[in-house]
């Protein structure tokens, strides 16, 4: 592999006239490896980067192109900001030899029919299946460094995920009454227009969404049986923040607390984005906003063995475009925290 006549390696990003493509191609802009070589988006080909993200003119960019215009031949490395099915059906026509880090939702759920179920279509791509990796950084490190395919997770997913893995494969709390109670900016649902997200609805006011079944479902038992052994299900209920971005995660399980501290700060005791804060102390969005760092808190439930456990995150850095830099790291055998170093941003 390689296109890189400097040292570096060269990146196509395809959705980048998405908020997620636009935090991958910000992230990158930094890195000391990898060149923007190409950036699609078919409805707004022909325009300059600067013209779609302002707040990234100082940086010199290609303008926008459509996925047909662009040479993969010329690149190392594809991420793919595309919408679910768009992605995959992009991905099966791009050669096998590029990496692809996939932000979508096409190749999480190694159970096809559960992908049909849950995003209400056929896979287009399932033979891609075979080179995909789930992109939990911290849990697939090994595998993703060999993957053709990484399937970044859901950030939603990602939130709940990094407390409940290491205490399902601890067995710490009990399998039953899992309940997961997600808070999430409106970043989270993306560029396109919709009535329930302009300011004048969406402001001064928190809703549920999803509550008949999120798509996120469908990865949390797919991850949480896989830690646990045995099947997995789990209370989940979304509700859309009017804030731009952030998760808080309040996840109510039954197990001591004591033990429940003391095996999520020795899993994460080495890990350098994921802070497990002292006990009883609880997350905020702000403190990790516009960062690729993660924050968990655990507190004592007000039942006989119930705990909380709390976790904060940027949707749009760790929970999606940071992950998939971390990502592309490993899979180019470079240093996995390259570009991704940078505080959050306060107040």
């Amino acid at each position: 592999m390689s296109n890189n006549t400097n040292g570096k390696f060269k990146a196509a990003i395809l959705g980048a006239s998405g908020y997620t493509g636009a935090e991958v191609v910000r992230i990158l802009s930094d890195h000391k490896a990898i060149d923007i070589f190409s950036l699609s988006g078919d409805k707004k080909a022909g325009l300059k980067y600067s013209e779609v993200f302002p707040h990234l003119r100082h940086l010199s960019l290609p303008n926008l192109i459509t996925i047909d215009e662009l040479d993969f031949s010329k690149v190392d490395i594809v991420f793919s900001a595309l919408p679910h099915a768009t992605s995959a059906n992009v991905i099966r026509k791009i050669p096998d030899n590029l990496k692809i880090i996939d932000l979508s939702a096409d190749f999480r759920l190694s159970d096809l029919t559960q992908y049909e179920y849950w995003y209400g279509t056929k896979h287009s791509f399932p033979e891609g299946m075979g080179r995909a990796v789930y992109g939990l950084t911290e849990f697939y490190r090994e595998e993703i460094k060999h993957a053709g395919i990484v399937a970044c997770t859901g950030c939603n997913a990602a939130t709940a995920l990094y407390p409940l893995l290491p205490l399902l494969k601890n067995s710490a709390i009990k399998l039953s009454n899992i309940i997961i109670d997600i808070k999430t900016g409106i970043s989270g649902a993306g560029r396109t227009l919709r009535e329930n997200l302009l300011h004048s609805e969406s402001s001064e006011g928190v809703s549920p969404y999803g509550v008949l079944g999120h798509r996120h479902i469908g990865e949390l038992r797919q991850e949480l049986s896989k830690a646990a052994g045995s099947d997995v299900d789990v209370t989940f209920i979304p509700h859309l923040l009017p804030q731009n971005r952030g998760i808080l995660g309040s996840i109510y399980v039954n197990g001591s607390s004591d033990e429940i501290y003391n095996v999520l700060s020795r899993h994460y005791r080495d890990e350098f984005f994921i802070s497990v804060l002292p006990f009883g102390e609880v997350p905020s969005t702000k403190h990790v906003r516009g960062s690729n760092f993660v924050h968990i808190g655990v507190a004592n439930g007000t039942k006989k063995d119930q705990s909380i456990v709390f976790c904060a995150l940027d949707n749009l850095v760790k929970g999606s475009a940071g992950q998939a830099v971390q990502n592309a790291n490993l899979v180019l055998n470079l240093e996995e925290k390259h570009s991704l170093q940078s505080s959050p941003i306060f107040p």
